[in-house]
């Protein structure tokens, strides 16, 4: 099968259940959600993490190669083959980070309270479960995921679900990018860095203040516009408060 069309399916799959872990992750575990209520994850509308395709994709590659040199055979090579899962898929999470923080003024995720973080970005404690990841991938899902992928190959009408689903995520990430460059606007107008699950609760609490319905798929939208929740949240305007 063609490489593309296999990270392809890889990106649909790794999207999709990276969506489901992080649904479940802050609605029992996570330290942001003291209410334990169902938050979508992500910057996207629909249910996929795009962060997590792109590792799952990382993660096909690395196994392909561990199998072409001999891990699975040799604890020393498995070792070698995890940490480098773990630093690449770091990697991917650091550049993902910087550019959110540093481009768009957007904290998608914070790790500051964690031991040895970088720039609240990366820290050791979640590259050392990518790794763990990376270790139950290769012994638990890499060969199950060659099976899917030979059942796909002999089935290509699921072709047209992949389709589908570039199709409805290429015009949620052009809603999403629209969203994104309005809370970029208004943190470079303001010179602050926009926390965006912090803003999302921010706005479910108004929501809960007001006996309002939130939306589970369009978590900002609300019968405020989005720069009075900013407001509120950052408060006023530094050209409004110059103006005084």
């Amino acid at each position: 099968m063609n490489i593309l069309l296999i990270l392809a399916y890889l990106f649909f799959i790794g999207s999709l259940f990276g969506w489901i872990l992080e649904l479940f992750y802050r609605r029992f575990l996570s330290a942001a959600n003291p209410e334990r209520k169902w938050i979508n994850p992500g910057f996207c509308v629909g249910p996929y993490v795009p962060l997590y395709g792109f590792g799952l994709c990382l993660l096909y590659l690395f196994s392909s190669w561990g199998d072409r040199h001999g891990a699975g055979l040799s604890g020393e090579k498995d070792l070698i083959l995890f940490a480098l899962m773990a630093l690449n898929l770091t990697l991917i999470e650091y550049l993902a980070g910087v550019i959110s923080l540093k481009w768009l003024k957007i904290r998608l995720w914070d790790y500051s309270q964690e031991w040895g973080n970088i720039q609240g970005i990366i820290c050791p404690k979640f590259s050392f479960f990518w790794a763990i990841l990376g270790a139950v991938y290769y012994f638990g899902v890499h060969a199950r995921i060659l099976n899917a992928l030979k059942w796909l190959s002999e089935n290509l009408a699921f072709s047209f679900v992949i389709g589908y689903f570039f199709g409805v995520f290429t015009l949620d990430v052009i809603y999403s990018a629209n969203l994104i460059a309005k809370l970029k606007q208004y943190a470079e107008e303001n010179q602050v860095i926009v926390r965006y699950e912090n803003l999302k609760a921010h706005i479910r609490q108004a929501h809960d203040r007001a006996k309002e319905k939130s939306h589970f798929l369009f978590p900002f939208r609300s019968s405020h516009t989005l720069r009075e929740h900013l407001t509120d949240a950052y408060g006023a305007p530094k050209n409004a408060r110059a103006g005084r």
